[in-house]
């Protein structure tokens, strides 16, 4: 209906990047009553879903919500929310009822118990949650000791979107693409191909901007499709911070920053990798987050362009590309059996998206856990994705009937539910604030030829290890 894409449309403009693009500053508390005794509960989140606040109250009373209770949105900016949120919950405030937390940094609130235990005080939906949910969304959402601490809102994976009509016009057939993962080499083939052939500028576009979306997302999914990790293996990701390896010197992670190495300064590089296709990306992208290159693939000056599900509907729209659009998943370095750390290689997308957690502190508890049992309904989830454009973070749902008939996005469920199953988180412990603007950095001078490779990952490697020990030794 007419209301819900105009809120989604103001979404899209800026608030889908997994928590990466920023919101409101600051946020607004209303009323915890209404009119005739309605229970309101307050719901910190982003602008856009301040926007679609009435759209979501609808779908949330569809799924189940008593309509003596409504849910006011409490406008919170993203890139402000984990430092408000920790001033909040420390001070013991009881508002917000819920918070909206990225699942990049879930897991500390849940370490220093500060959010709701659901598992306890909700173990039905808890356990709806771990069998209905995609896993590494359930993974930042779970204690050590296996208790689920919120319910994951959405899902965010990264993909490679393409123009199909580009690649057709240089001689390839892009069937088969959708849901079969090509080698980073024939990748890298076919987009300078189709560069030197059509009269696009660049071949692929993506973010390596030093900011948290280059340690945490781009570089993770390079990284982690040759095989390589940050720690070892995968299960090192969200535990055992102190006692884990540093493994960001292991040759499939070199290998990572080469082929990036290859893929802007060209074949001819001293970092570059050997056999690789190159130059297919410009310098720009050590300067560009999520919007600015999506900007320069919907202008159409690339032929590929790795980002998150939100850019789908915006490059996908009839006013844009329309079905020229094509999608795949993330490609690979190595095959999963070929990995060198357990749980790695293959196809890999970042994971992104964001949870909602309930705030041990409020005086709602009764009514802010009707908003979450509501949340899990399939009903619920749909109209998500059509309000907001968001994934659902069900892999059964994502390729239902309901999810394939929702507008453009409805295009690409079978890529988005390959990269949800094969999604990897970033180690979003409670050191990981000090480690990620590192790794950013140092990824930053190999792929732009301040440092060579090996002497940038072994750079890595001293800092990270100096953190870990720091980490070990505070306990």
């Amino acid at each position: 209906m007419a209301g819900n894409q105009a809120s989604r449309r103001t979404f899209l403009g800026g608030a889908a990047t997994a928590g990466l693009a920023t919101g409101l500053a600051g946020c607004t508390f209303g009323q915890v009553t209404g009119a005739g005794g309605t229970t309101v509960v307050q719901l910190a989140a982003a602008s856009g879903s301040y926007q679609a606040q009435s759209d979501i109250n609808e779908a949330l009373h569809e799924a189940g919500m008593p309509r003596d209770v409504r849910v006011s949105i409490s406008v919170v900016g993203s890139s402000q929310a984990q430092s408000q949120y920790t001033r909040w919950l420390s001070a013991g405030l009881e508002k917000p009822d819920l918070l909206r937390m990225d699942s990049g940094w879930t897991i500390p609130f849940i370490l220093r118990e500060q959010i709701a235990n659901l598992s306890e005080s909700m173990p039905d939906v808890a356990q709806r949650i771990k069998d209905e949910y995609f896993q590494a969304s359930v993974d930042t959402v779970t204690a050590p000791n296996g208790d689920v601490h919120g319910v994951p809102l959405f899902s965010d994976f990264g993909l490679v979107l393409y123009r199909k009509d580009l690649v057709e016009e240089a001689g390839f057939d892009p069937s088969g693409w959708a849901t079969s993962p090509l080698s980073w080499k024939r990748f890298a083939e076919v987009a300078k191909q189709t560069k030197d052939r059509t009269d696009a500028k660049h071949g692929f576009t993506f973010q390596a901007m030093v900011y948290e979306g280059l340690s945490c997302c781009d570089f993770n999914e390079f990284m982690t499709t040759w095989g390589g990790s940050y720690f070892g293996a995968r299960k090192n990701l969200l535990e055992n911070v102190g006692e884990r390896p540093v493994t960001v010197d292991a040759d499939p992670v070199v290998k990572a920053n080469r082929m990036l190495r290859t893929f802007i300064q060209g074949p001819d590089d001293s970092g570059a990798l050997e056999e690789f296709a190159g130059p297919i990306s410009p310098s720009a992208v050590l300067t560009w987050s999520e919007d600015p290159s999506l900007s320069a693939f919907t202008n159409g000056d690339a032929v590929m362009h790795r980002n998150w599900p939100y850019s789908l509907s915006v490059a996908g729209a009839e006013d844009a590309f329309g079905t020229n659009l094509g999608v795949m998943p993330i490609p690979y370095g190595v095959r999963p059996g070929e990995a060198q750390f357990a749980g790695m290689g293959g196809t890999k997308s970042a994971l992104g998206g964001w949870h909602v957690t309930m705030n041990p502190n409020t005086k709602r508890k009764d009514a802010a856990r009707e908003v979450l049992r509501a949340m899990t309904r399939d009903s619920f989830n749909v109209a998500l994705m059509n309000i907001l454009g968001y994934v659902p973070p069900k892999p059964d749902l994502l390729t239902s009937k309901q999810a394939r008939s929702v507008d453009v996005l409805g295009r690409y469920v079978d890529q988005l539910e390959l990269a949800g199953q094969n999604a990897v988180p970033r180690p979003a412990t409670v050191v990981w604030p000090l480690q990620s603007p590192r790794i950013a950095q140092q990824v930053s001078a190999a792929l732009s030829g301040d440092k060579s490779p090996n002497g940038a990952m072994n750079d890595l490697r001293r800092i990270l290890e100096d953190i870990e020990h720091s980490a070990r030794e505070g306990r």
